[in-house]
């Protein structure tokens, strides 16, 4: 369907963000997406991936137009520690900054590596925002609003939703938006998109073979279980054993995290930004002899259950506040969708996923032995902005 489309006319800006707003921004998010993580798993029990920088980024724009006590608890689950105008230059700095990462440097599939953060907006054709909402849009998250007919098209809107979603993650995310989920009522979804794809800085042997993973209810199952010998950032405490894999480009990272038989659950209810912060303070370079199991999933997860209970729920109710959006109470969030997908291979890492945040109106992720041949946890990270781009633990690799 043909798509029009309403933009500010300011370009997006360059912002200079002070350090301590970085800093503030890379640890609020880091919260934000281990205490997601932890109540995302009271009712997923078994593997869980999501990407916190993309659940964030589509977010923070509908934050934008919050105000009130809608703004105040979106500010608090999210962990939005930054006044807005901050906040919002601090997440531009920070897509900005993960924009220079890789070049030079090969993909999990041997092309040039890839990470791509995309914004858009789309609109109901006539629903009217404010010129201040679309300029924030423009300047912090380089979108402008694509006009669409909701009322009179749902399907072919939603399809051409899709469609922009899967293009940009070249075809890992499909069908972020099931049907029926925008409609008449529809007046706004905001969706970011997502996609990685690096080659470890030392790849696996290509001699895997088969080994055990012992599942957390004592089950064992056979699984390919790649290996490799080198000097990493590593430790083992008397809860878990730690290992950061870097990727070619050495500012990205993935940190895998092993518990102790037995501790996953005490592992993960301790981890926190501070506790992730103290990981990495308590790694040293030594020679590691390391096993971790070939893995590969997607799922996609409905967070408005999740956002609510981690106390945002006016947002998600008539009580709402978006006025700051179009100058109205009429709109609150319907519904907030996740896609996410990654694979773990010899070679390194690809991933993707996608978030629509859906607005209706008011009716009317030698040497020390680490092998993950147990549930473990993964995070994949920028490591100088201290981005978590995804996370996840796997339950069963097979």
């Amino acid at each position: 369907m043909a798509v029009g489309e309403a933009r500010s006319t300011k370009l997006r800006a360059t912002p200079a963000v002070p350090e301590a707003d970085q800093r503030a921004l890379a640890l609020g998010n880091a919260e934000f997406a281990l205490t997601l993580h932890r109540k995302l798993v009271e009712s997923q029990r078994g593997n869980l991936v999501f990407s916190p920088v993309s659940i964030s980024t589509a977010l923070a724009m509908t934050y934008a137009g919050a105000l009130g006590e809608t703004e105040a608890q979106m500010r608090a689950a999210l962990r939005f520690t930054l006044p807005q105008g901050r906040l919002h230059a601090a997440m531009n700095h920070l897509d900005q900054q993960l924009a220079t990462r890789g070049e030079g440097t090969r993909g999990a599939d041997g092309k040039a590596f890839r990470l791509r953060i995309v914004n858009a907006i789309w609109s109901q054709k006539g629903f009217t925002m404010l010129p201040a909402y679309l300029e924030v849009l423009a300047e912090s998250y380089g979108a402008g609003v694509k006009l669409l007919d909701f009322i009179a098209a749902p399907e072919a809107a939603r399809r051409t939703i899709n469609r922009w979603v899967e293009d940009r993650t070249e075809k890992r995310i499909k069908d972020l938006l099931p049907a029926g989920s925008v409609g008449g009522r529809t007046s706004l979804v905001l969706t970011n998109a997502v996609y990685f794809n690096a080659a470890w800085r030392l790849p696996f042997s290509k001699n895997t073979t088969n080994g055990p993973f012992h599942r957390a209810d004592g089950s064992t199952v056979s699984v390919p279980m790649m290996r490799k010998e080198g000097r990493f950032k590593a430790v083992a405490t008397a809860d878990y054993a730690a290992v950061v894999l870097p990727y070619e480009d050495q500012r990205l990272s993935m940190l895998i995290v092993v518990p102790e038989t037995g501790r996953l659950a005490a592992v993960e209810a301790a981890l926190d930004g501070a506790k992730l912060v103290g990981i990495d303070a308590t790694l040293t370079k030594q020679r590691v002899i390391l096993g971790v199991p070939r893995f590969r999933f997607e799922m996609p997860i409905d967070l408005k259950p999740a956002l609510s209970a981690l106390g945002m729920p006016v947002a998600f109710s008539s009580a709402a506040d978006f006025s700051g959006i179009d100058g109205t109470w009429r709109n609150y969030i319907g519904a907030v969708l996740h896609k996410a997908f990654i694979e773990v291979a010899e070679t390194g890492t690809e991933a993707a996923a996608a978030t629509a945040v859906v607005m209706v109106r008011v009716s009317l992720p030698t040497g020390l032995q680490i092998t993950a041949d147990r549930p473990f946890l993964f995070f994949l990270r920028d490591e100088p902005t201290g981005a978590v781009l995804f996370l996840g633990r796997v339950m069963d690799p097979s």
